[in-house]
């Protein structure tokens, strides 16, 4: 995964910059949203902070990323990275707006993923494609590369929600449920149990039934079929590396598909 490439270029160093700016802004602003307390084992900017200094240190980001994509000068790449501004806020309207709906279907779940995830490596991978110069079919090749990934790192990380503890995850344990977010393992678990619905519609208001939710999410086989979704997500990743020769740059590509489903073992 280390392996220096000969054709890295200065523009893919400010991409993978202005990258990391915009994915931290987005999890500062989704922190908020979310209420959340805890981000990889430390307190959120919200909670250190308030949310007046939260909003505002993502919106600051934001900005910066802006100001430096428009010095890449590059009118295609600036296209893709505007898109995923877009599709963050479309995604959290998504989300919002489907809270303890258990009618909430798998083709809505996979487009808030990508809206909120995949769009994001998406098109970073197809915008370093653009600044390498290869072939338009190569560009889109890269772009569906992560597309899938970003899909199978979401459904990884939504069954990870279930089968980890909070010290592991970093985040308390179950806390896409307890708001309402229904995930993969959640909507193949419904398909199974019908007594699940009710406790989702109730919102956990009975005393112990958000432990009985979890517990029926893990004996119906939903995480099982989630983590299914996951390797089918990232075979099709990888699938999409076949327009690259072989060689330590598609190695690398094919690494970070085994990392993510790797992350489940």
């Amino acid at each position: 995964m280390n392996t220096p490439c000969r054709n890295l270029m200065p523009e893919h160093r400010k991409l993978a910059e202005i990258i990391e700016m915009m994915h931290t802004a987005s999890l500062i602003h989704d922190d908020v949203l979310d209420e959340s307390v805890v981000r990889r084992g430390k307190e959120t900017i919200h909670q250190q902070y308030g949310t007046r200094i939260a909003v505002l240190a993502g919106d600051y980001l934001f900005a910066q990323t802006s100001w430096f994509l428009a010095n890449l000068e590059n009118i295609e790449v600036i296209k893709l990275i505007s898109q995923v501004i877009k599709d963050f806020a479309i995604g959290e309207i998504k989300q919002a707006t489907s809270l303890f709906d258990c009618d909430f279907s798998l083709d809505d779940y996979l487009d808030k993923c990508y809206c909120k995830t995949a769009s994001l490596v998406a098109a970073s991978t197809c915008s370093a494609a653009i600044f390498s110069g290869v072939s338009a079919d190569i560009q889109n090749q890269m772009l569906n590369y992560g597309k899938n990934l970003g899909l199978a790192f979401q459904v990884v990380d939504d069954i990870l929600d279930f089968t980890q503890s909070t010290e592991r995850l970093g985040k308390p344990a179950g806390s896409d449920l307890v708001k309402g977010n229904l995930t993969a393992p959640v909507l193949f678990a419904l398909e199974q149990i019908p007594k699940l619905r009710e406790l989702i519609e109730s919102e956990f208001t009975g005393e112990g039934s958000l432990a009985i939710a979890v517990e029926l999410v893990h004996k119906s086989g939903g995480i099982d079929k989630a983590h299914s979704l996951a390797k089918q997500n990232g075979d099709a990743a990888r699938k999409c590396l076949d327009c690259l020769p072989q060689g330590s740059v598609r190695s690398s590509l094919e690494g970070m598909v085994d990392y993510v489903l790797e992350r489940l073992n």
